[in-house]
Formats: structure tokens, sequence, C-alpha cells
């Protein structure tokens, strides 16, 4: 694997023929300002540990890109060509990295580098190079993304598919009303048609917080009031204010995650520190594992299900009555779901990990307002692997999803959080850059076996091994300002990343007051009939649990 930086990717071209990197973008229009800025600057930093962890693996097959798929049916002339572009340069323009590349020069040395548009016009275009519209099932989307040649590289760090269900053509003028009197309360009957949207980002620019904000932002845009014009005249202000003129020793970058915990105070607490985090890795302990597939290469699916509005009703009524969160629930789904399967190593727990939020623990702002940023921190929950024959399974349940809610609770209000997570990222970044190495190494057909981590005569240490990862959002429609886009009504939302060989991810989040839960695997990393079983034993507990 080569360190130099890829190429670019070619200019692309939509299903209807239209090569967007070659069209003449209208730059006349009332609200495009026409300044530009003689020499643009280059801005560039350092990633951080958290950033290189996720860069390193992603250099040649794109593990741990992002997307996020939104089905929504809204106005066709909303979804024109023009105006998704401007939205898109306006919002490449509030955040940098989504326009950024990356530059490796070693290991401990990969750089974000940024150049501003240098007018709007070059902001329009930039945006336009990185858009396609194409025609494309949901499933296909999704499919192409996570299997297909990879959408993203070192030069393309993001990236908007649009599916547009009906013509490319402008939409005609709306007819006026037939009389002088309607005028004022007129208004023309608007015909929604089902379009779906793909978001792609490098998952080293930010978390599914920042994917989320994002996305809510975009259609806020989208499905505003504002005409054409606005929308231009915005885009032109919005760079006007933030790079026609750079103050010397500016910084177009948030900072980096380990920068924003910030650093402990004192060689005492340092030390402290270190011993806890210590204690605590040595209490993850868990036995089971899902049996590995095949040798085939990857295949990532991503099947889904969701409970309308009144079976979530229920499923949220059920959880308020016993005191714990949906999430904590399904940890607790896929424990019974697990154990009433397995039969290997009762006696070891299930040990399961999870996300957490690290915003909240911010001690430092970035120079820029932007939220995307990895902000992203991890917990275990350990569970055990048996059920009681004399217990009834109901009070099981509820008393387990009581245990991950209270050890969900004890990693996120830790006092320890900030060094923990630090910490934890250091150790991220280390072993990033080791198998990264080691992947260019072997590469290169100079690899050397790996030296054995201990001793022949040392005590082994307890297994550690997690069954599966769960990807808990909560509640989505308290990201989604549904309200300042009227006119526009999301439906349908599927999130997730491009998958190492052998990687499994379960999704849980409400959405459109709809509870969606889904299971992001590779089906040729495991034996087919025992996640087939486990994924229909989730949604039996879930049915029989949750439900009713």
């Amino acid at each position: 694997m080569s360190l130099v930086q890829s190429p670019p990717s070619p200019a692309p071209s939509d299903a209807f023929g239209n090569n967007f990197a070659g069209m003449s973008i209208a730059t006349s229009g009332p609200g495009l300002a026409t300044e530009r800025i003689s020499e643009p600057p280059q801005f560039e930093r350092r990633m951080g540990d958290s950033e290189l962890s996720y860069y390193l693996p992603s250099r040649t097959n794109g593990v741990n890109d992002m997307y996020l798929h939104l089905g929504f049916d809204a106005p066709e002339h909303m979804i024109q060509c023009a105006r998704v572009r401007v939205v898109w340069a306006i919002l490449r323009i509030r955040h940098p990295l989504l326009a950024s590349k990356v530059i490796m020069h070693d290991y401990d040395d990969v750089r974000f580098v940024f150049t501003p548009p240098q007018s709007p016009e070059d902001a329009l275009i930039n945006a336009d190079y990185n858009l396609e519209y194409k025609l494309a099932s949901k499933d296909e989307l999704i499919d192409n993304y996570l299997n297909g040649p990879r959408t993203l590289s070192n030069d393309r760090l993001s990236y908007l598919v649009v599916v547009q269900r009906g013509s490319l053509l402008p939409s005609p003028p709306l007819t006026p009303p037939p009389s002088p009197i309607l005028s004022e309360s007129y208004k023309p009957e608007v015909s929604l048609q089902n379009h779906d949207l793909l978001i792609c980002a490098a998952h080293f620019l930010g978390d599914g917080m920042a994917l989320h904000q994002f996305a809510s932002d975009f259609f806020g845009l989208l499905g505003s009031e504002k005409t054409q014009g606005d929308l231009e005249l915005q885009l032109s202000e919005e760079w006007r204010s933030r790079w026609a003129s750079v103050p010397v020793g500016m910084s177009a970058f948030p900072i980096t995650l380990e920068d924003s915990l910030g650093e402990e105070p004192s060689r005492f607490r340092r030390a402290v520190g270190k011993v806890d985090f210590t204690r605590i890795q040595a209490q993850m302990i868990g036995g089971q594992m899902f049996p590995r597939g095949s040798k085939q290469s990857r295949h990532t699916i991503v099947p889904t299900i969701s409970y309308d509005v009144e079976r979530t009703k229920i499923i949220l009524k059920h959880c308020k009555l016993h005191g714990v969160s949906v999430s904590a629930a399904l940890f607790a789904v896929c424990n019974i779901a697990w154990a009433r399967m397995s039969k290997d190593k009762p006696h070891l727990p299930t040990m399961m990990y999870s996300a957490l939020n690290l915003r909240p623990c911010f001690t430092t702002k970035g120079p820029i307002d932007s939220y995307w940023f990895l902000a992203v921190g991890y917990f275990n929950v350990i569970l055990p692997n048996f059920i009681p024959q004399s217990s009834n399974i109901s009070s099981i349940f509820w008393h387990r999803a009581q245990i991950a809610k209270e050890q969900s609770i004890r990693a996120a209000k830790s006092p320890m959080i900030r060094t923990r997570s630090r910490l934890m990222a250091e150790e991220r970044g280390r072993r990033a850059r080791a198998w990264a190495k080691e992947d260019d190494d072997r590469e290169r057909g100079i690899h050397e076996p790996r030296p054995s981590p201990s001793p022949p005569n040392a005590t082994p240490p307890a297994p550690s091994a997690a069954l599966i990862g769960l990807s808990l959002l909560g509640n989505l429609d308290g990201i989604y300002k549904h309200g300042s886009f009227p006119d526009v009504k999301l439906h349908t939302l599927t999130t997730g990343s491009r998958q190492r060989s052998g990687g499994m991810l379960l999704f849980g989040y409400t959405f459109a007051g709809k509870l969606w839960i889904s299971l992001g695997y590779d089906e040729n990393g495991f034996e087919k009939k025992v996640v087939e079983q486990f994924w229909g034993n989730v949604l039996q507990t879930t049915e029989e649990l949750l439900v009713n």
C-alpha cells in the first residue's frame, strides 16, 4: 500500500447522462457574488489518535466510511439539481472538513488539508464535483456503497447521492389563480414524490451525531421557503463572511478529540488515571463470539425492521414502566436472543460494546463553529450468558435491562471519563499505527511475525471477546427539526458504514415516530445459520417482551 495520496476520482456522471463536473454552472444569478480570493490560503492540521484510528484502516477498502440513507417525499422542484447543489455548497463552506483532503506523510503524520473556495462560484463547482444524481432503489444504493468500489478517497472525504423519482426537467411555472380576489389565499396543490438521499462521509471526519445534525440542516435549507436566488445570496454571504478575508493564524479545523478533553493538571492525576484505565480494561470479560464463516470476500447486508407508531408507543411505555431506556432494553434483547441459542461456555458472560457521546465532556471549544468532529468513546455492557430454568423470562429480561442501564450510566457519568477516553484514544491510535505498518509491510513482502505479547509461563489474561457492537442512536426525532421543512416528509432512515471482513453492528433508534432495528454484518464472515437464528431471536424477543 503506497503512502502517496491517491489520484482524484473521475468526474461523476448520473443515470441521465449528465457529467456534472463538466457542466456549465450558472454563476451570474442575482445572488452570486463575483469577487475572488487572489491567492487562497491553505490550512493543515495533523490528525489526532482517534482520527488516525479510523483513517488508517480505511485506506484500502474504505473500512468505517459512513453512510446515511434518508427516504422522503417532497415536491419535485425542491429536489432539482440546482437547488440541491447550492445547499450542498453552503454546508461545505460551513464545515471545512467535508471539503478537505488528506495527505499521509507517515503513520504518525497524517494531515487534513483545506483550500477555501476562491469564490461562491468555486464553492458551487466543488460541491458539484461531489454530487451525483442516479436511478437506483434504496437497497441498490446501500449495497453499492457497502460492497462496491469505494466511493470516498483521500481527495473526496464526503459525497452526496440523490435519487429523483420524477423528471429532471425544470418544473413548469405554477398556474395563476383564476381570480384576483383569490390571489392572497390561493395555494396551488403540491404533488409530493418519493426520493432518496445518500450522505457519505469518512468516519475520521466525525461521528453519527454530526451526520444526523448535518442531515437536519440540509433539509432545513432544502425544504425552506427560500427561492433559488435567496439560497445563492446566502451562499455568497456565507462565503464572504468566512473565507473572503482570512485572518492570519486562523485555523479552519475543529480541534482533536484528545485536545478537546483536556490534560490532567498534575503528574499524580495522570498516574491515577493510568491505574484506573488498566483496572477497567482488566474487568472487561467476555467469552461469547459468533462462529466464523468462510474465507470468501466480505459482503455486508443490513436486514432492517421498523415498528409502526402505535407499537412503538407500546414499547416506549413498557420501557418507561420498568425505568429503562429503549437502548438499555436492546442490550437485554441481544443478551436473551444469544443465551437462548448458545450452549457453549455458559460460565463466561456476554460482552457487548457501544459508543459513548463525549460532546458533553469537552473542556475546550474549537476555533470554528462546526459540529463535524469526532467525539466518540466506548464502553462495554457485560451480562450473564444463561437463563435460569425456574425464573420468569420477563423478570430476567427487565432485570438485565436494568443492569445494562446501570453499566451505561456508570460509564457516562464516571468522574474519570475524560482520562479513560483520552487513554483509550491513545491505545487505539497505537494499535492502528502498528496494524497499518504490518499491512504495508505484508504488501511489500517484508512482514515479520508479531512477537508474543507475554512470556510462555505467564498467567493467560481473562477472555475479552465481544459478541456484538450496538450503535444506539436514541430518539433521532429530537435532532431532525421536521417543522423547519414542512413540505418534506422524511419517512425512512438507514445508517451504517463499510465494514471490515467479519464485521457486525446492530443499530437501534427512533425515527419518524417508529422504532427501527437493523443488523449490519458480513454475511460471508460468520456461519450463516447462526446469525440468521440470532436475528430471528432478536425479533422474537422484541415482540415477546417489548411489544406484547
